[in-house]
Formats: structure tokens, sequence, C-alpha cells
């Protein structure tokens, strides 16, 4: 009877890898639900007990476009050749928001669920993960007002238009790979609560979101092309407008990309066993 009970029961061990090159991505896979039920309720939670509630998701880019397009189109007087000046500026707040809110988010994720990392098993990666993807919902409103100011403006789809989405997702996995980062760090050094938002306004101005990459000389270009937003922002503009592409700019920042993902990972993987001690 013994033996019988002991071949009946199943034990699980949960242990760590012992390799930091594993990242443990099919749990990833094996826990979507868990990952859609988070970025839902973080979605949720960002716009609790709100006067206007999704409102804001529509207020931000349209008040900060129109404030962009009065002091940079009229006194700064930015060149964007054929493309409307609230069109440009709107193409790369829109993004630009995304990353702002998504990073912040994601950074603070392990700490506003340390109830949830200390008592329950799931891939840690979920976390940060969830936060990200929450800041989706905002990106599709900001989609959604550009579509309606480009039939204002009468702006026709180009060609390239398939390239949208492609840049879009660069865009989300380069948030990814930030937001995974700081959250790892935000657990073992609370500095980064304070780093993280003077950082983010250095990154903000060293992009070309209200102005063009092309008021820079080539050589200054290629260096700025190390930014990672600065390929996405400029391949999604080519896309969406029809101006000419930079696949040499574009490269460096793909490039970027996917050593920051890489760097991400292993950080996050060294760091993850220590996170419920820590928090």
């Amino acid at each position: 009877m013994a033996q019988e009970l002991e071949k009946s029961t199943e034990i699980t061990r949960i242990e760590p890898s012992g390799s930091w090159a594993r990242f443990d991505l099919k749990d990833v896979w094996k826990y979507r639900e868990l990952l859609y039920f988070l970025a839902v309720r973080d979605v949720k939670i960002r716009y609790k007990q709100t006067a206007i509630g999704i409102a804001w998701a529509v207020l931000q880019p349209v008040l900060t476009t129109a404030i962009f397009t009065v002091l940079f189109s009229n006194f700064a007087r930015f060149e964007t050749k054929d493309v409307p000046y609230p069109l440009f500026a709107l193409s790369g707040l829109m993004i630009w928001l995304f990353v702002h809110t998504a990073i912040t988010t994601a950074s603070n994720s392990f700490v506003n669920n340390a109830n949830l990392v200390t008592k329950v098993y799931f891939p840690r990666l979920i976390v940060p993960l969830a936060a990200t993807l929450a800041g989706l919902a905002d990106l599709l409103v900001s989609l959604m007002i550009l579509v309606i100011l480009m039939i204002y403006y009468g702006i026709n789809l180009t060609a390239h238009i398939w390239l949208a989405p492609v840049f879009l997702f660069l865009g989300i996995a380069q948030t990814v790979a930030f937001g995974t980062l700081f959250s790892a760090l935000n657990v073992r050094f609370r500095d980064v609560k304070f780093a993280l938002p003077f950082g983010l306004q250095i990154w903000m101005l060293a992009s070309p979101i209200f102005y063009s990459s092309a008021i820079l000389s080539e050589k200054w270009r290629l260096i700025f092309a190390i930014n990672p937003l600065v390929g996405i922002l400029e391949g999604f503009r080519a896309a969406v407008f029809g101006t000419p592409f930079d696949w040499t700019i574009i490269g460096i920042s793909c490039v970027s990309i996917v050593i920051l993902l890489l760097v991400a990972l292993i950080v996050f993987k060294q760091m993850e066993d220590s996170f419920a001690d820590l928090i």
C-alpha cells in the first residue's frame, strides 16, 4: 500500500537552473494566462478612481503635441520636410510616452508585487513583462489619434506602411529590455527610483521626438543612432509618412537593441534568485 502511494505521488522540485544562459522562456509561455491577467490588472489600476479614466490616454498625447506644435513649429521652426509638424510630433510622442510609462511601471513592478513574488512560484520575468505590456493600451489609443490626424491632413498610406508594425515591435522589444533590467536593479539598488526619472529626461532630449535627426551632421547622427530609439522613430516615420529610410541609422539602433536585450536578460537571470529575499 505504501509503495503504491509513493508511486502515485508526484513531487515537483523548483531549483535554480545553475546557468545564466537559460532564460526559461518556455515557462513564460506556460504561464501566459498569468501574464495576461497581470497586464490587464495593471491597466485597470492605472485608471482606477480617476475622474476621466481612460480619457487620460487621449489627453496626454494630444495636449503635449499641441504644446510642441506651438513651440517648435512657430518659434524654433524645426524642419520636417513634407510632414505636418503635429503629425511629426505625435508620431514620436506616442512611442516615447509608451516607452516612458512602461519602463517606469516595470522598474517598480517587483516592489509593488512583493506579496506575490515572495509567496507564489512563477517565472519572475512575467512581472516586468506584464507591466510593459500594460502600456500597449495607451499606445493603441495614440495610434488611433494618429490615424485620425493623418486623414485630416490628407496623408496617404505609403507602400512601406507594412513596416510600421515592425518598428513598433522593435520599440516594444527595447522597452521590455529596459523594463526588465531596471526592475531587477531596483530590487537591490533603490537608487534606481531616483535616478531613472532623470535618465528618462536626458533620453528624451537625446532622441528625435520633437525634432528631426536631419538637423545633425552625419557624424553625430551615427553616434546618436547608438540610442535605439533613434532608429525606431526614424524607421516608423519613414514607413508611415513615406520619407526616405536611413538603413544605416536603423541598423545601428537594431544592434543596440539586441545587445541591450542580452545584457538585460543576463543581469535579470543573475539576480532573480535573490528577489524574494531582498524585497
